[in-house]
C-alpha cells in the first residue's frame, strides 16, 4: 500500500492489523505492521517476528516457547564461525590438565569427574539455554501477567479479551526473543561456562576457544599464559558448582522472589497512551527498554536482589582468591587478573546478563569485598575451613560477613558448645536456617 493510501489514523491502522493477526489471518503485510507500530522495516526480520507472533497467539495457552530464544541466539552466534586447529586443541587440553593440578594445591574442593569440553558459541548456547530459560520464566510470566491485568482494565470492553490474549502470547514471545538476543550476544563474550558466575553448565566445565583467543587480543601477554589462567578460573567455577549443588536452586529462588513483586505502573501507561504519537514511537520504545512501566522495586524485591548480589559476589570472590593462589607461579597472572577486573568493571558478561534479566547492577566493589573476606578466612583458618563454608547454605557467609570478615573469623574460631550444637540441630529440623525465606 502506498503511503498516501494508508488510513490517516495510524492507531486505527494498527488496530486493524492486530485484529487480523489475532484472527489468525495470513495476509498481514510485515512492512505495513512495521510502519504502523514504528518497528524496524528490515523485511526478513519483520517476517520472522510476524511468524513468531502469529504462532504465539495461536498457542497463547501453552506457555512461553523458549525454542525462540535458542533460535534467536543461534542466529546471532552463527554469523561468525571458528574452528580451532588440532594444535590449538592440544594446547588447550594441556592447559586444562595443568590448571586442574594447580587447583588441587589451592582448594580442597574436589576435581571434576568429567573432562572439560571445548565448545563453539552455538554449542555454548545449546548447553546453557535450559538454565537461562529457567531463570527467565518467572520474570517473563510475571511481566505478562501484570501487563494483561492492566490492559484488561484500561482497554475498551470489546477489546479487553483480545488485549489479554495478545499480551499473553505476544508478550511471552517478545521476552523469549529478547532473552535469545542477550544470550546470543553473551556467546560472543564469555570465555567459558562459568564466566557469568552461575552454574550454567550443570556441574561441567567448558571453554570457548574462539572467545578465549579474542580475550587476549591487545594484551602483551603470551597466549599460553592467558589460556592457563582462564582455564584455572573455569575449573574453579565448575568445581564449586558441583560441590555446592544447592547454588542453582538459590539463584532460581532469588529471581523468583523478585519476579513475584513485579507490577505495572498504570499511571505511566495512561500517560504514555494519552501522549503517544504514532509518528514518533521512540518514547514507547524507551519506556519498554528501560523498564519505565515498572514501578520502583518493593522492599521484598530489593531483598531478593540483595541476596542475588551477595551470592554472585561470594562465588566470584572465592574464584578470584583460589585462582590467584593457584596461578601464583604464572609470570603474568597479576596482569591477567587486572584484565578480568577491568572487563568486569566495564560491564562483563555477568553484569550484562543480570542487568537485562532483573535490572541488577552488580557492584565491582562488592565482589572485591567478598574476595577480601575469603582471603582473610583462608589466611586465618586455612583453605580447608574456608572451603567447608560451601558445604551447606546455612554455613555460607552473608552480607554482614563480607562487611566484617574479622568478626566471621572470630565466630568460626570459637569452639562450639553443646548448647550451640543442639540449637543448630533443632533449627535444621525445623527448617529455621538463616536463609529460610520469610513467609507472607
Amino acid at each position: 500500500m502506498a503511503a498516501d493510501e494508508r488510513d490517516p489514523d495510524p492507531e486505527n491502522e494498527l488496530r486493524e492489523i492486530l485484529r487480523e493477526l489475532l484472527s489468525g489471518g495470513a495476509g498481514v503485510d510485515p512492512a505495513k505492521l512495521a510502519g504502523a507500530a514504528g518497528l524496524p522495516s528490515d523485511p526478513e526480520s519483520m517476517a520472522r517476528l510476524l511468524a513468531q507472533l502469529q504462532g504465539a497467539i495461536a498457542n497463547s495457552d501453552k506457555g512461553i516457547d523458549w525454542k525462540l530464544s535458542v533460535d534467536q541466539a543461534k542466529a546471532f552466534a552463527s554469523r561468525t564461525s571458528f574452528t580451532p586447529t588440532d594444535q590449538q586443541r592440544r594446547d588447550l587440553d594441556q592447559a586444562l590438565h595443568v590448571a586442574s593440578l594447580w587447583l588441587d594445591e589451592a582448594t580442597t574442593v574436589s576435581a571434576l569427574p568429567d573432562p572439560p569440553r571445548l565448545m563453539s558459541r552455538v554449542e555454548w548456547i545449546e548447553q546453557t539455554m535450559p538454565f537461562w530459560s529457567q531463570l527467565a520464566e518467572p520474570v517473563a510470566t510475571s511481566i505478562a501477567g501484570a501487563l494483561t491485568a492492566v490492559l484488561r482494565e484500561q482497554a475498551p470492553e470489546e477489546m479487553a479479551s483480545i488485549a489479554g490474549q495478545l499480551v499473553r502470547g505476544v508478550g511471552g514471545t517478545l521476552f523469549a526473543v529478547q532473552l535469545g538476543q542477550v544470550v546470543g550476544q553473551l556467546s560472543a563474550e564469555v570465555v567459558s561456562g562459568g564466566d557469568v558466575g552461575i552454574p550454567l553448565l550443570d556441574e561441567r566445565a567448558g571453554v570457548i576457544p574462539q572467545n578465549l583467543e579474542a580475550f587476549g587480543e591487545g594484551l602483551d601477554i603470551a597466549p599460553d599464559q592467558i589460556s592457563l589462567y582462564l582455564a584455572v578460573r573455569e575449573l574453579a567455577h565448575a568445581r564449586l558448582f558441583r560441590h555446592a549443588r544447592w547454588l542453582r536452586l538459590q539463584f532460581v529462588s532469588a529471581i523468583t522472589d523478585f519476579a513475584h513483586g513485579i507490577s505495572i505502573d498504570t499511571s505511566r501507561v495512561e500517560e504514555l497512551a494519552a501522549n503517544f504519537d504514532p509518528n514518533d514511537p521512540e518514547s514507547l520504545r524507551q519506556a519498554l527498554a528501560t523498564g519505565a512501566l515498572i514501578p520502583p522495586k518493593t522492599p521484598a524485591q530489593l531483598a531478593a536482589l540483595a541476596r542475588l548480589e551477595t551470592m554472585l559476589a561470594l562465588v566470584e570472590g572465592w574464584v578470584d582468591v583460589v585462582t590467584a593462589e593457584a596461578t601464583a607461579r604464572l609470570p603474568k597472572s597479576d596482569a591477567i587478573a587486572e584484565s578480568v577486573r577491568r572487563r568486569r568493571a566495564t560491564g562483563g558478561p555477568a553484569e550484562s546478563a543480570f542487568a537485562t534479566l532483573v535490572g541488577l547492577e552488580l557492584r565491582p566493589r562488592r565482589l572485591r569485598d567478598a574476595a577480601r573476606m575469603w582471603q582473610i578466612v583462608g589466611d586465618s583458618l586455612g583453605n580447608e575451613k574456608r572451603d567447608e563454608l560451601w558445604s551447606h547454605p546455612d554455613l555460607l557467609p552473608g552480607s554482614a560477613d563480607i562487611d566484617d570478615p574479622e568478626a566471621l573469623v572470630r565466630r568460626l574460631s570459637a569452639p562450639a558448645s553443646d548448647d550451640d550444637v543442639d540449637q543448630a540441630i533443632e533449627e535444621l529440623l525445623r527448617g529455621d536456617g538463616p536463609d529460610r525465606p520469610v513467609e507472607d
